[in-house]
């Protein structure tokens, strides 16, 4: 529940890759792919993180389980920071934060059987009694909706939704605490997509797990989040609730993103927001705000001054000059910079 334990902080994170030139293979630039973000995560709660491809959100989400050793900042899991942990101390960790990948079929081995799959993970984390795995993995699987029977079935003789069923039970199979589900539903059919997700929350209320959710997916998250994190160019431009973000976004580029979400009421008139210009490159960011050279609404001050994230709104911070008195209407702000264009005696001379 939101309110409830922290159970992850992540304060000033940063992760930069070398860009190797030369005949002497040195370090000639960085890739800023996640650039000082900080969240929390509460016990048994879904944190979103979303954004489009190459903003930083699956960067983060292998920060945070250190299969990339981040640059700076902290990672706290249950009071311990695992940015600062040997790896040797840190494989002792992974017993309770584990992740779900985004390819069901590449992150299972095609030479292993189910489960000879699930029995390794239980067996590296010493998870129960040796005595009893098999008895334990039969209750897992028939847990995410397999059968005793697929037990000595190999990947390939599953569809792309079992496979994934079975990369959850192999996560859940160690009792962790924290799950990093990375774009765990994007490759999956819209009606396997539902099963999936409605799978997540049913484990979710029976063993009190805690999600960080990775997706570009807005529909997708709305489904499952509590909270969203939204992330442009390595920077965190908004963090809110779910009713807020989706009824009163505070961030240019949230609203952007909201308006590209497909109705299924014919009746409904949605206001599509169009984003001109490509994603600038995280090897030499923009100075300001990194949203500047695509935001509709960007003024003088964007272009030279990086945005502090602040909050406007009970739990709702964003990082935007122009949200820094309160939360933005975009509806009243595109009808008058419409009548703005429509009153300008030069855009009329040159009609």
């Amino acid at each position: 529940m939101v309110g409830g334990k922290t159970l992850l902080e992540v304060k000033n994170l940063r992760q930069y890759f070398p860009i190797k030139g030369g005949i002497l293979g040195r370090t000639v630039n960085y890739v800023n792919a996640v650039d000082d973000i900080s969240f929390e995560v509460h016990q048994g709660e879904t944190v979103s993180i979303v954004g489009e491809s190459g903003c930083g959100k699956s960067t983060a989400g292998r920060s945070i389980l250190r299969l990339e050793k981040p640059n700076s900042g902290s990672i706290n899991f249950d009071g311990v920071n695992l940015a600062s942990l040997s790896n040797r101390a840190m494989r002792k960790m992974r017993g309770d934060i584990q992740i779900i990948f985004q390819d069901p079929y590449a992150s299972l081995n095609p030479r292993r059987t189910v489960y000879q799959t699930i029995k390794e993970a239980m067996d590296i984390q010493d998870v129960g009694s040796k005595a009893n795995r098999r008895s334990d993995i039969i209750k897992i699987l028939e847990t995410v909706g397999l059968g005793e029977h697929q037990m000595n079935h190999y990947p390939h003789q599953f569809s792309g939704g079992q496979r994934q069923r079975i990369g959850i039970a192999r996560a859940l199979s160690v009792r962790p605490k924290l799950i990093v589900c990375d774009e765990a539903v994007s490759a999956l059919d819209v009606s396997i997509q539902a099963q999936v997700l409605n799978l997540l929350k049913k484990l979710q209320k029976d063993y009190q797990l805690t999600y960080v959710f990775i997706s570009h997916d807005l529909g997708v998250v709305r489904h499952i989040s509590d909270r969203i994190v939204v992330m442009y160019l390595g920077k965190i431009m908004e963090i809110a609730d779910k009713k807020s973000l989706f009824n009163h976004p505070g961030h240019p580029y949230t609203y952007a993103l909201l308006s590209s979400i497909p109705s299924t009421n014919m009746l409904e008139k949605k206001e599509r927001i169009i984003l001109h210009g490509d994603v600038p490159s995280p090897i030499n960011p923009p100075k300001g705000c990194p949203f500047h050279t695509r935001c509709p609404y960007a003024f003088d001050r964007c272009m030279s001054e990086l945005p502090e994230i602040h909050e406007v709104g009970e739990g709702q911070k964003v990082a935007c000059h122009l949200a820094e008195d309160g939360l933005v209407d975009f509806v009243a702000l595109n009808r008058e910079k419409e009548f703005s264009l429509t009153d300008n005696p030069q855009d009329s001379e040159e009609e």
